[in-house]
């Protein structure tokens, strides 16, 4: 392949020295650089995770904050695993796609715009990267009939100060035209390609042909976006007042081409990974085509797996974390299937990705020992359900063994209920000469996505403005009533056939959904005495958003808004208390417990934090006595609301991972516990009056929680224990020492349980000898039938004795218990070699009695409504053994 620079220097550049070297040409362009965003979002409910590099810019793009600098650029961390070209199924089969991946990305807020960033993305790219020019395009918008929008010369006609016109190329709406949601901010877009094809392929097809044409060798790198536009919820477009950029090159796909790559799996992005690997496998990289798309998707997956849990995601079965596990769990059966990885080992590949990527992502080398943990916890529990999984599916082809096919519906519950993978499902089925339903499996696949989408659907009106102001204003830590306050905005949302309206205040007392802490209630009155009620609280794109179920019938006025005063002093009280108990946590287990979430609440709050082993009682009772300890000294609250960074780390602030903090951040602190927190708090830790912890369990590897009750919910609680023990002290006729006297009646239980025991072996024993003293030969068949009244489970075990002291004997037993008829049905080991299913026999007898069952092919049982059915149901059985 040719050389695709002009000088050597920057085909020998590394991944590090790409993404410096784009942050220094940015910086020297007068662009602020910005850290990385977490990639797990944690306040915005509309998405769950980073999948742009605009994402964090969001609320300026919105015009919801004030930018604290024009210009902006940044390496950002990002998911995508749904959407264009990012079908989760498809990443690990070509070069140069990926769920997890860097964008690098230059920001205007309201400064330059097309112009500047077409020639400096040119200057970049031809003069300091030295990138052929002969192999690069552009694409521009060339307009919309339907939205009344027409070709973007502006921008083409920048383009052409660096490319001759036939390698501008015009593109649709669906290729040149970005837009953040069905609503708001848009614009046409300007993308550049490279063709990293060898000269002979070249000059056989032109680059200009195979753009956007899915070639693996000629693929888009930057994205220019041109924001000018806002779309409305009717579909039409409006100018925005100011206009932005936001581009974004794919970071992976940059090295590919610097470093003279195809794929961009080859590039010192991934190759650490591959080779360890090859290390743990066995297997060589190029070995195959199977075993090649196993370890890209291996090497993918686990970097989208260790940044997940870095920024606090763990893998779970709902949401975000959801996500997490399905990406694990592939990567997983990836290398159970293709590399023979039969125990955990993604867990061994994330020290390399900390190696590989530390350096500028330090909290991954901070958090690997957590990291490790819990994915290693998370392949031995799917790999138990791939066990799990393959038993199941060989129950399944014995059932089908005439059809030779698998149902769509019973693939989709292995897939759906037991986790375990439809290809995986396909290759073991036609290993074994069997097919699947996949058109079955895809109707059953499309119910869940249409009911998921039921359950999820918001459909958003416009928002109704009345009021004018450059940024609301929270002044919940100081108040919880205010007067005189204007509502900025408005908007209908309709979810599940039902409407809900959210309100915007330039000022307000009401806490928004955030950090753990649950949103504020109450209510607001209008100037006219008019009363509506706020049922939530929640915080979207930097806005404070009050939900209430109808909306004021005169906006324009001022109005009086009220927290529900009681239950904001509950939130505050638990809140706090997460503070003190994180404090003696960590005083008592050691400094490595740190946050992994929490829930504050009302009525209780839990609190995750990580430790590698379950609580001693005497730990648990040391947490509690030292959090009742700070709430009795009652500590004043001390904060500072406009800290900076430093300043806080000077204080010796406890930070979160996986939380994104501004230029300013709160300081909170009680005694010695001092926390970055934006939560609402008690003024002194009097106010608490009691904690009490309820639970400690595990929710993860390394993850423990907790939880708490405080102030008149721990006094009910307590109070609900000692009228426990004090029924308990009646019960057993209220000895002095009540846990001597529970000691006593256990030990009493089960010596009586082991007496009891015998006395079930003796009689199971003497009901074996009973039948096998009963044995009739029918056509040389030997068959024992009775119709005793006998236990269920007793028979069940007498028919096990007779399995072994009588071979060949068949058992058919009809009868009653507990006042409900019964049937028990035993074939030898050599009728079920042949072929003969108990179970599948007694269903069909348990009819006659009105009932159903089932069992082992060898041993089933039944029951049923129906008692004057039993004599014809036993005949049945005996006609159905002798194969009648």
């Amino acid at each position: 392949m040719k050389i695709l620079c002009q000088t050597n220097p920057s085909k020998d550049m590394t991944s590090k020295e790409i993404r410096k070297t784009f942050l220094d040409f940015f910086a020297s362009k007068h662009h602020m650089i910005v850290p990385s965003a977490p990639m797990v979002v944690k306040n915005d409910p509309t998405l769950m995770f980073t999948n742009a590099g605009m994402n964090q810019f969001k609320d300026i793009f919105l015009g919801n904050t004030v930018p604290k600098t024009k210009r902006a650029t940044d390496s950002q961390k990002c998911l995508r695993v749904s959407g264009k070209h990012n079908d989760l199924e498809e990443v690990g089969h070509d070069s140069y796609h990926h769920t997890m991946f860097e964008m690098l990305g230059n920001w205007s807020f309201g400064d330059y715009f097309k112009t500047e960033a077409i020639d400096w993305a040119w200057e970049l790219l031809t003069d300091v990267y030295k990138i052929d020019k002969e192999r690069l395009y552009a694409t521009v918008f060339k307009g919309d009939e339907k939205d009344g929008t027409g070709p973007d010369e502006e921008a083409k006609q920048t383009w052409l100060k660096h490319l001759p016109a036939e390698r501008i190329l015009p593109g649709d709406k669906h290729d040149n035209f970005w837009e953040m949601g069905d609503t708001g901010p848009c614009g046409p877009c300007s993308e550049i390609h490279i063709d990293l094809r060898d000269d002979t392929e070249r000059s056989a097809i032109p680059g200009k042909d195979l753009v956007n044409k899915s070639n693996p060798l000629v693929i888009e790198i930057w994205n220019l976006v041109f924001m000018q536009y806002n779309r409305k919820a009717d579909g039409s477009l409006e100018p925005l007042p100011a206009r932005n950029i936001d581009t974004g090159m794919g970071f992976e796909r940059l090295c590919m081409v610097l470093q003279g790559k195809k794929s961009n799996y080859d590039t010192d992005v991934f190759s650490g990974i591959i080779h360890k690997i090859e290390e743990l496998s066995g297997h060589k990289y190029h070995e195959s085509e199977k075993t090649d798309i196993a370890m890209k998707v291996i090497a993918d997956h686990i970097r989208a797996i260790t940044f997940s849990i870095a920024d606090g995601q763990l893998p779970s079965n709902v949401k975000a974390g959801y996500v997490i596990r399905r990406i694990l769990r592939r990567a997983v059966r990836y290398g159970y299937t293709f590399l023979g990885f039969n125990e955990p080992f993604l867990c061994r590949l994330a020290s390399q990705v900390a190696d590989d990527m530390g350096d500028a992502y330090p909290e991954i080398r901070k958090q690997l020992k957590l990291i490790e943990n819990v994915i290693r916890e998370e392949e031995m529990a799917f790999l138990r359900t791939l066990d799990r999984g393959i038993k199941m599916l060989d129950d399944q082809m014995r059932k089908s063994v005439k059809l030779k096919t698998i149902s769509g519906t019973d693939a989709f519950l292995l897939y759906d209920t037991y986790g375990f993978p439809i290809d995986l499902t396909e290759l073991i089925a036609s290993e074994n000469g069997f097919s699947v339903d996949m058109e079955g499996f895809g109707r059953e696949l499309d119910k869940q996505k249409e009911r998921a989408r039921n359950a999820t659907s918001n459909e958003f009106g416009d928002w109704t403005e009345y009021h004018n102001a450059e940024e609301e204003i929270f002044m919940g830590y100081d108040y919880t009533d205010l007067d005189g306050v204007h509502l900025l905005k408005q908007r209908t949302v309709k979810s599940k056939n039902k409407t809900m309206f959210q309100l915007v205040f330039d000022r307000t007392p009401f806490y928004a959904e955030m950090g753990g802490q649950i949103g504020d209630t109450g209510y607001i009155i209008s100037e006219n005495g008019e009363k509506t009620a706020i049922l939530d609280t929640i915080k979207e794109n930097n806005l404070t958003i009050h939900v209430a179920e109808k909306i004021p019938s005169d906006c324009s006025g001022t109005f009086s808004l009220h927290v529900d005063a009681a239950r904001r002093t509950a939130i505050t009280n638990n809140h706090t208390a997460t503070h003190l108990l994180d404090n003696a946590l960590r005083s008592i287990l050691g400094k490595h417990v740190e946050q992994k979430g929490s829930y504050v609440g009302p009525d209780y709050f839990r609190f995750d934090f990580s430790h590698f082993s379950k609580m001693a009682d005497s730990e648990i009772a040391e947490a509690e006595k030292k959090v009742n300890a700070l709430i009795r000294a009652d500590l004043p609250l001390e904060e500072n609301r406009s800290a900076t960074m430093d300043e806080a780390k000077a204080m010796g602030a406890i930070a979160l991972f996986g939380e994104k903090y501004g230029d300013k951040v709160r300081v909170v602190k009680f005694g010695n516990s001092i926390e970055l927190c934006g939560g609402t708090h008690t003024s002194s830790t009097g106010h608490i009056g009691l904690f009490k912890i309820v639970s400690e369990s595990a929710i993860a590897a390394g993850v423990r929680r907790i939880e708490a009750v405080t102030g008149n919910a721990a006094e009910n609680y307590i109070s609900g224990m000692q009228e426990t023990l004090k029924e308990s002290k009646e019960l057993l006729n209220n000895p002095a020492d009540l846990a001597a006297g529970i000691k006593k009646i256990m030990e009493e239980n089960t010596d009586l349980k082991k007496k009891l025991e015998s006395v079930i072996a003796e009689k199971t024993e003497d009901l074996a000898v009973k039948m096998i003293g009963g044995i009739q030969e029918t056509n040389g068949m030997k068959i024992i039938s009775f119709t005793d009244e006998e236990d269920p489970s007793m028979v069940k075990n007498a028919a096990a004795i007779v399995r072994k002291k009588a071979k060949g004997c068949i058992i058919a037993g009809a009868f009653i218990y507990n006042d409900k008829p019964n049937l028990v049905l035993m074939y030898p080991e050599e009728m079920v070699a042949a072929g003969r299913n108990a179970g599948k026999d007694i269903r069909e007898a348990a009819k006659l009695i009105q009932g159903g069952g089932g069992g082992q092919p060898g041993l089933a049982s039944a029951g049923g409504k129906n008692a004057q059915g039993l004599g014809q149901a036993l005949e049945d059985m005996i006609c159905r053994a002798a194969g009648k």
